[in-house]
Order: C-alpha cells, then structure tokens, then sequence
C-alpha cells in the first residue's frame, strides 16, 4: 500500500510503502502526486519511506514506476529513499549516476536527516524548511507498530 505523507513542505511529494503494493497504489496514489507537483513546480522532490521488502512490489507496479520515472526524467531534482534494505540504499546511491537530479538513500533511523535534505531548497537550510515533528508524527500514527518502524525500532 502506498500512503502519501501529509505535513512536508509544498514543494515535496513524500509516500510511505507498506504491505503489497500494485499497480493500483502508483496510479490511485503516487501518480497524481509527482503529476501534480512537476506541473506546478517544474521539478520533482520525492521522499519515498519504504517499510515493506521490494518483493512486496508488483510487476505492474515496478513497470508503473519505470514509466514515471521516464515521462519525468528532466524533472527530478531530488529522491530520497529511506529504507532499512541495504539493498535498496546501495541501488538508491548507484541509481544517482544515472539521473540528472540527486538522490541519496537513508536508514529508516536518518528519516528526519531525508526529510531535512528533500525539503531543503538550498544545501544550507537542513533543518529550518520543515517541521519534523509533524512528519514523524504522521508517519507514526499510520504504523501498525505504534511509534515503532518494521522492525520494532523507535521511529
């Protein structure tokens, strides 16, 4: 299931992945989002929260992501993957060489450093362009673990 994270700067578009995640989820959730902000802001910065295995993700799906990642190629300023998978932040910092904008893959426990780095418009404003509190209390309270992320640690 994707889930799109309410409280990140306007010009962010942040998604939690949690479960089985299908074609469904990209064109009902994600889409509509990235859609929404490069057609008004020209550019894309995506926070992807990923606390579900890569394997959870469909067939459909991947080929959904692979077309939104091709129709706004030009468009990606900044991606930024939070996963505990290291799998999926070696792939995030390999997938950097390969796309015009930056990307940089975080642990689960660095979820405030992303959001601060994502929403940050200049590399010198880390911290002040969000409020972190309200970010991780959205994505605690849609947890199935309680404050907890998959693996039982404190969010």
């Amino acid at each position: 299931m994707l889930q799109f994270i309410n409280d990140l700067p306007d010009h962010v578009v942040g998604i939690r992945a949690t479960g089985e995640v299908n074609k469904d989820d990209y064109e009902r959730v994600l889409i509509p989002h990235l859609e929404e902000l490069a057609k008004r802001q020209g550019e894309i910065n995506y926070l992807l929260v990923l606390e579900t295995d890569v394997q959870n993700f469909s067939a459909a799906a991947w080929f959904e992501d692979f077309k939104l990642g091709l129709k706004n190629f030009a468009k990606w300023k900044k991606v930024a993957i939070v996963t505990d998978q290291t799998s999926v932040e070696w792939l995030t910092d390999v997938f950097r060489h390969f796309i015009p904008g930056e990307s940089r893959g975080y642990k689960l426990t660095e979820l405030p450093d992303a959001i601060a780095w994502v929403s940050a418009l200049h590399e010198d404003e880390f911290r002040d362009t969000v409020s972190m509190d309200n970010v991780l209390n959205d994505i605690r309270s849609r947890s199935s673990n309680k404050g907890q992320g998959p693996a039982g640690e404190d969010l």
